[in-house]
């Protein structure tokens, strides 16, 4: 696996999905009903990790077509402001609110945003081999 691969995996995926094995090792140890094993802001707090660190990663490199950078940066931040709305339903809070559509909706959204980071950082990853080929 390339570094900026391993390097994306060890410090981004883990560190983000941290809020979400937390929670579940809390629920783990406590008695039964004290808490959701699962919670849709932690799904949102994974996501944000992952799409404000493709927005970082793709500000510092260099070796990149440009259009590419603004559709990744554009896509990431479009799904900055989706996490945002859910984010705001799940703080609203009482039965105006379909809890079980939110988990939903924010799974496939996290789901989805660690799908483009993965393809981000694979492109990342060979552009990073292609230059250290061309470095003598």
């Amino acid at each position: 696996m390339q570094t900026v691969k391993s390097k994306w995996l060890a410090y981004t995926v883990l560190i983000g999905l941290f809020p979400i094995f937390s929670r579940f090792l809390v629920w783990l140890v406590t008695k039964e009903g004290s808490i959701e094993p699962f919670a849709p802001q932690d799904f949102i707090a994974f996501g944000l990790v992952l799409l404000i660190s493709n927005i970082n990663e793709i500000e510092h490199l260099v070796d990149a077509d440009r259009s590419w950078k603004t559709a990744q940066n554009g896509m990431s931040a479009c799904l900055i402001a989706v996490h945002g709305v859910l984010l705001c339903l799940t703080l609203v809070g009482g039965d105006s609110v379909d809890r079980q559509a939110i988990m939903y909706c924010v799974a496939i959204i996290a789901l989805a945003s660690l799908g483009l980071s993965y393809m981000l950082f694979t492109r990342i990853s060979k552009i990073d081999l292609n230059r250290s080929e061309r470095v003598p």
